[in-house]
């Protein structure tokens, strides 16, 4: 495996959809996830983690160490099951072998090493802490969901075009919101990494993802859905230059006008290297 990575890294996301629903929330009704107090719209870290995952696996395929371990359809303790049928496992002393099963599903799946995983639901192969973590997406500005009645020509069933005397048509929802510009956090620890083997390639790869896990996610239900910005704040030591919320705070977001319905609305000041505190380098990635 290669070796971690050696610095903290801090980041910021700015991401924005468009006429479409960028997360929908199960417990109502499938409307996007608003903030009931602000009204700002809401995407969670899920939801984020699921697109990175989704962009891993077409990237790298069946690559070696780069399997994902939450995937649609899986059975986890399968997966767990497999890793001490290893004979790098199977080997060890009864009090080593989940420690040599955690090393195994670290180094096999992408996900595991990057977020980290809970696998002590079957023959245990413990708990991994990710050195990688996000926030729930928050929208700049407020959000307004609206329903749409949607119509489909055909039914399903024949008791159902018998019903309708031959109309044959479908009624349903779709819910959107006409723009919204959201921001997330990200936060990269260094020992953490060291811990599960995230490495410079794990790292390099998950950039990738970020910039680009919407362009392979697209669908009627999510309209326009684009990564506009990643600022990335690179510490020089392994625990870090400065408090991550002061970075973040140097990043500011206005809105030239309201309401607002395009990027180009916005403005997004990203902080110049004379301002950063020393030992942190800005990188903007987009």
């Amino acid at each position: 495996m290669a070796d971690s990575i050696r610095n903290r890294y801090d980041f910021v996301l700015l991401f924005d959809v468009k006429d479409g629903n960028p997360n929908g929330d199960p417990d109502a009704g499938n409307l996007p996830r608003v903030d009931p107090e602000t009204g700002q719209g809401l995407v969670t870290d899920v939801c984020l983690k699921r697109k990175v995952r989704n962009f891993v696996q077409l990237a790298k395929g069946n690559a070696s160490g780069y399997d994902i371990f939450v995937k649609e359809k899986t059975i986890l303790n399968a997966l767990i099951d497999e890793a001490h049928e290893q004979p790098e496992v199977k080997s060890k002393e009864k009090g080593a072998k989940t420690e040599a099963a955690r090393g195994f599903m670290c180094g096999k799946y992408y996900d595991v090493r990057t977020f980290g995983a809970v696998m002590s639901t079957g023959k245990n192969a413990g708990q991994v802490r990710g050195p990688v973590q996000m926030t729930f997406a928050r929208s700049i500005s407020q959000v307004v969901p609206s329903e749409h009645s949607i119509t489909r020509m055909a039914v399903a069933t024949e008791a159902e075009a018998e019903k309708q005397q031959g109309d044959n048509r479908t009624m349903g929802r779709k819910f959107t919101i006409p723009y919204g510009l959201y921001l997330c956090h990200g936060f990269i620890s260094a020992p953490l990494a060291a811990q599960t083997g995230f490495s410079d390639d794990d790292l390099t790869l998950l950039w990738e993802a970020l910039l680009n896990m919407f362009e392979h996610d697209h669908s009627a239900a999510r309209g326009e859905m684009a990564t506009r910005k990643l600022i990335v704040f690179k510490h020089d030591s392994a625990l870090g230059n400065a408090p991550s919320h002061k970075l973040f705070d140097m990043v500011k977001i206005s809105a030239k006008s309201t309401p607002v319905r395009d990027f180009t609305d916005y403005e997004v000041r990203v902080p110049g290297q004379p301002d950063m505190p020393a030992g942190v380098t800005v990188i903007d990635k987009l």
